[in-house]
């Protein structure tokens, strides 16, 4: 990922102030979208959609797996027209399968050349609408409660101190924590990334379904480390949660989260409607409204200044293509099931 782009958009980003939604021309219909980020940030996208097109839109809300199992399950019968949001792996394995349909946006020469290199990979059946970088996040009040020192890198995760103190999701239903799965296989190499989550299995309290909601349980101390990407922790913390956000030392993995137009989409037009909004710089600065601080993909929209900068933090060059595939994550999960999730945890 280019690091001079992200610093690039950083800078302009914080001197544009928010325009005026454009008002586009009145239609009618339906349009049926499968949203994997927070509600917080489906529920305005959507109202503010309706609002500007007079398109009814119905929205359900999963995670990536989620979203990318129910693609699978309906291929032979779509319900759905658009997926919206979510780690960008799954939505190229989407595309790979052929459950998405190619389109070339005209927005795209307005996008970072990271989002337009993930349509590229994907022969336009997916597109990237923003980015993030993994991490983690620790309640600091509960870990200065416990006097246990700060921890500021991958390896203190699975140090004796935080057992039973870790939340992350399965990889299965998250995007997130396929991320940062395929994150440590790069890292390390594959036979130390699993030594390594094995290691921290016996650390970790809950698997959740979403890849966001570790950061909810730090804010509430329900537990005191979570592992998602950057911005859920900032999110917390903007809300006056006791949160400190950390990008680890030894460097970590990437989100380019993507949008893709269901195959057999009954609502064809409206989906594309749909993509063409939501890759204006209008349409994505209501991610800063909804409180959610990733870069966005188009250069014009604005960086809110809470959000992680990229540029200052150590990125590994994340082999989208790899991790994208079918066959990889297949295969990545199979093992992660087999040797991490069903390991004991004494």
């Amino acid at each position: 990922m280019s690091r001079r782009v992200f610093s690039a958009l950083a800078f302009s980003s914080l001197v544009m102030a928010f325009a005026p939604l454009p008002v586009m021309a009145q239609g009618a219909g339906e349009l049926v979208v499968y949203c994997s980020v927070q509600e917080e940030w489906c529920r305005p996208m959507i109202q503010t959609f309706e609002r500007a097109t007079g398109i009814k839109v119905s929205m359900t809300r999963k995670s990536t797996g989620e979203t990318l199992a129910q693609l699978k399950a309906e291929s032979a019968n779509p319900r759905g027209d658009i997926w919206w949001g979510g780690t960008g792996d799954p939505h190229l394995q989407a595309a790979e399968e052929g459950l998405t349909e190619p389109y070339k946006s005209p927005k795209l020469s307005e996008l970072l050349p990271q989002a337009v290199k993930q349509a590229e990979l994907s022969q336009y059946r997916t597109v990237g609408i923003y980015a993030g970088a993994l991490g983690f996040s620790f309640n600091k009040e509960q870990l200065a409660k416990k006097k246990i020192a700060e921890p500021k890198c991958w390896a203190d995760l699975i140090k004796p101190e935080f057992k039973d103190e870790i939340q992350v999701a399965d990889p299965n239903s998250s995007g997130t924590a396929y991320t940062m799965l395929a994150t440590f296989v790069q890292l390390w190499g594959e036979d130390k990334a699993y030594a390594f989550m094995k290691a921290l299995h016996k650390n970790v309290n809950q698997y959740t379904k979403s890849g966001a909601a570790p950061a909810r349980a730090v804010a509430t101390g329900e537990t005191l480390i979570g592992i998602t990407f950057l911005q859920d922790g900032v999110q917390q913390a903007v809300m006056g949660a006791p949160l400190q956000i950390v990008a680890p030392c030894e460097g970590t993995g990437y989100e380019i989260g993507s949008m893709s137009i269901i195959k057999g989409a009954k609502n064809m037009e409206n989906a594309k409607k749909w993509y063409d909004w939501a890759l204006t710089p209008e349409a994505q600065n209501i991610a800063i409204a909804a409180k959610s601080y990733q870069v966005s993909s188009n250069v014009k929209a604005v960086l809110a200044p809470e959000s992680p900068r990229l540029d200052q933090i150590k990125l590994i060059d994340y082999d989208v293509a790899k991790y994208g595939s079918t066959a990889e994550r297949t295969r990545l999960l199979k093992r992660w099931d087999a040797e991490v999730r069903n390991a004991p945890r004494n």
